[in-house]
């Protein structure tokens, strides 16, 4: 369920929005659960919540890693969290390691985690069941959906420890166990993340190296894989090589699984542009299937230079994606490279605003326009769709992203931009609305160990309509 209202007011966006892909969205019958809701306290997060059906069985989830130290464990959960929360969900991270650096110091040498040191590991079971308790606090009391426990987990008696402290409170556990076996990826992750982390600040990296490896062999000595019969769990071998599950059912389960086996560790560039101005876009009209204008057309002969001569991309190299609509289309093919058109990259759908300018929305549909000014993610076009049913159909392209090695140009439109954007650079989804995506412009993202970086490079020629 929608909804078109909400409290606080704002200015309608001077941007022209495209339009395509219709979503049915029937009212809700009286006396349902979401007839019952006062309309415009709904937020956005309960939205989705509604939506993908956590509340139906599972009021509370817990997503608990496994695996051995640099083997992308903290990778999957700030992908995992970045995912949910760009769904709409409250997710909680719980990161143990974090918990250690506050409470007892960053830099503990590998002796802190010798299973033979009685103090070292009295004090990470401390470490461990604070992290825990936060944890139900936020499932309980912060109004969390999700929360994901970040720690080794390597033994059964550690996971049968936090399994029953679930059931305990109620909540459902599904570990997620990452396995690694091959040593050149091992050392690389070491060397790239590890070495960067406030556990060796100031050491000689060789030392430093030498010190996590002596760390891993002490994981190592008392590992045990996930084989528990009456566990749930997702088991990713080799970033996705193989996957196994257990006891795996239900929605978003079965979701998180197809994301996490789609994961890979390449770092590699994403270009983002709108298309060209389009004849739609001189007119302020919304929607439409125009093709492009004149500087729309000389926009696309910039953006191919840049790709071939500037952007020190090897163009072969590149994945090229377009909406199914012929601006996205014109402006892609002056790159003469292989394109990809999806249909969940086309425009939000205005619905019976499409064809209107702004202007005309106002004077003929006052009550719609002031919605929509009003809360500009969970409005919904009259037969047409929201910020949040564009969001919702995304995914199968964000998963595409996640597994996708190489460098990617995805040529499309401002709604469906903005929400890419807020994806990739781990924004809240009330954020999406109002992002900047200007016409004749690329946004370069480069992704890094610890972030993300941004470039915005505009390429001509200048335009007035946004």
């Amino acid at each position: 369920q929608i909804i078109s209202r909400a409290k606080s007011d704002g200015a309608l966006s001077n941007q022209v929005e495209d339009g395509d892909s219709a979503s049915d969205n029937p009212t809700p019958s009286a006396g349902s659960p979401a007839a019952e809701l006062e309309e415009g306290k709904l937020a956005g997060a309960a939205l989705s919540d509604r939506r993908i059906g956590i509340g139906a069985t599972e009021t509370r989830l817990a997503l608990i890693l496994v695996g051995l130290p640099a083997r992308g464990k903290t990778y999957t959960a700030k992908k995992i969290a970045r995912f949910l929360k760009w769904m709409g969900y409250k997710v909680g991270w719980f990161n143990v390691g974090n918990y250690r650096r506050e409470k007892v110091g960053a830099q503990k040498n590998s002796e802190f985690f010798n299973p033979n040191n009685p103090e070292a590991y009295s004090a990470r079971k401390m470490l461990a069941e604070m992290a825990l308790n936060d944890m139900f606090g936020f499932l309980e009391h912060g109004g969390g959906h999700i929360a994901i426990f970040d720690a080794t987990n390597t033994t059964y008696e550690r996971r049968k420890w936090v399994n029953e402290s679930c059931q305990s409170k109620g909540v459902s556990a599904v570990f997620i166990e990452q396995v690694c076996n091959d040593p050149a990826v091992v050392a690389a992750n070491v060397r790239e993340t590890k070495l960067r982390s406030p556990d060796y600040q100031g050491i000689d990296p060789e030392k430093a190296v030498q010190d996590f490896l002596n760390r891993i062999k002490h994981y190592e000595s008392v590992y045990q894989p996930v084989d528990e019969d009456h566990l749930r769990y997702i088991k990713v071998v080799d970033m996705g090589r193989q996957v196994v599950c257990n006891r795996i059912n239900g929605f978003l389960p079965w979701k998180l699984t197809v994301l996490i086996a789609n994961l890979t560790l390449t770092r590699r560039p994403i270009y983002l542009s709108r298309h060209g101005q389009s004849m739609d876009n001189t007119k302020g009209r919304l929607g439409g299937d125009s093709e492009i204008s004149a500087l729309g057309h000389q926009y696309a002969e910039n953006l191919s230079k840049f790709i071939h001569e500037d952007s020190g991309l090897d163009p072969c190299e590149l994945c090229v994606w377009t909406s199914t609509l012929r601006r996205t289309i014109m402006t892609a093919s002056k790159l003469e490279l292989p394109t990809v058109q999806w249909k969940c990259l086309d425009e939000i759908d205005a619905g019976l605003c499409e064809g209107m300018t702004y202007s005309e929305v106002k004077k003929r549909m006052p009550e719609d326009y002031a919605m929509r000014s009003r809360d500009k993610l969970c409005y919904r076009y009259p037969q047409g769709e929201s910020y949040q049913d564009v969001i919702h159909r995304l995914e199968p392209v964000i998963i595409e992203i996640e597994r996708t090695g190489s460098p990617i140009l995805i040529v499309a439109h401002q709604a469906v931009l903005r929400a890419l954007v807020a994806y990739l650079k781990d924004l809240q989804p009330e954020e999406c609305p109002n992002l900047d995506i200007p016409l004749h412009h690329v946004i370069k993202l480069q992704q890094h160990t610890y972030g993300l970086t941004q470039d915005i490079i505009p390429l001509g020629p200048d335009v007035n309509t946004s």
